[in-house]
């Protein structure tokens, strides 16, 4: 599916309407997978990270890096409703339902802003380390979160307000994507020196390391069908992994160089990965984007050898 061009990080999958919302440098694009429509970009933000849809509303969330803001957008008219400063770099966020809060991650300034959605306002700040990446909520509130400069797992504790000792990740460089099963009570966190960390969420201790692609951005959880899915942007593939009792990487399917994040419709098991071309400059960690090759690849694994 093509795009417009432009930088981009993380997507979300809404199965209620089957629209695919992922975070740009200057806004949302938004695709209607049930036709062949051209995406739509929704709202304005300034270096946009994570969106995700808030529950008992039809707006998106989303996380403004380079003004330090969170935004609310309508997701049919792409109008924004609202607009709370959090601290610096937001990226990662995660969403409590049930309690009707988001917690965002700061990257730069090492602290998690936590949102009442009822209000639309940050009701308390909770202070971590610089390196904050991708969240994920476990059992009874715990929130756990990936530390790409510590290589640790920052462990809170939502229902206390308080923040537990964190995990050492043994082998992992750059955590950056992060899941959590809660058939299995495990973590998995995908590294940026091709590892992919087995964590058990319960006893707080490293389980293992499975051997993935360089340059992930995201862990995919299927839970369903007990599998997850770490696409990796270095050497363009995705890497499917069992959540079985000894987790293991099943398949590796063919992607594309810088292929690093997606989401899924778990209805059909198909995952959506935006992808592009860029200049080859050795050497440049960000290297420029060809225009015109912004793309979203349609896998479904199933289908895949």
């Amino acid at each position: 599916m093509p795009g417009p061009d432009g930088r981009y990080d993380y997507a979300t999958f809404d199965e209620t309407t089957a629209h695919l919302y992922i975070a740009r440098g200057s806004s949302i694009t938004d695709y209607n997978t049930k036709n062949a429509s051209a995406p739509i970009s929704l709202g304005q933000i300034a270096h946009g990270h994570a969106v995700l849809s808030l529950p008992r509303s039809s707006d998106l969330l989303v996380t403004s890096g380079d003004d330090s803001t969170v935004r609310f957008l309508d997701k049919k008219s792409g109008h924004q409703t609202g607009q709370i400063s959090v601290g610096v770099d937001p990226d990662g966020a995660a969403i409590d339902a049930d309690r009707n809060i988001a917690y965002v991650m700061n990257a730069k300034g090492g602290t998690v802003s936590v949102i009442d959605l009822a209000s639309r306002k940050v009701m308390a700040t909770i202070v971590l380390k610089p390196g904050l990446e991708f969240p994920a909520l476990g059992k009874n509130g715990i929130l756990f979160v990936n530390n790409e400069n510590m290589n640790e797992i920052e462990i809170v504790d939502t229902r206390e307000m308080r923040v537990e000792e964190a995990i050492a990740l043994s082998g992992c460089t750059g955590p950056s994507g992060l899941a959590y099963d809660a058939a299995s009570d495990r973590l998995i966190s995908a590294c940026a020196n091709g590892k992919a960390a087995i964590i058990s969420a319960g006893n707080r201790k490293q389980l293992g390391l499975l051997d993935i692609g360089t340059k992930p951005d995201a862990v995919i959880l299927d839970a369903q069908r007990r599998r997850a899915y770490i696409p990796c942007g270095g050497n363009g593939e995705l890497d499917e992994i069992s959540l079985a009792s000894v987790p293991a990487v099943l398949k590796r399917i063919p992607t594309e160089i810088g292929t690093r994040t997606g989401a899924m419709d778990s209805r059909t098991g198909e995952l959506y990965l935006p992808s592009a071309r860029f200049v080859q400059a050795p050497g440049i960690k960000h290297p420029p984007m060809i225009p015109g090759s912004f793309h979203v690849l349609i896998i479904n694994p199933d289908k895949q050898n």
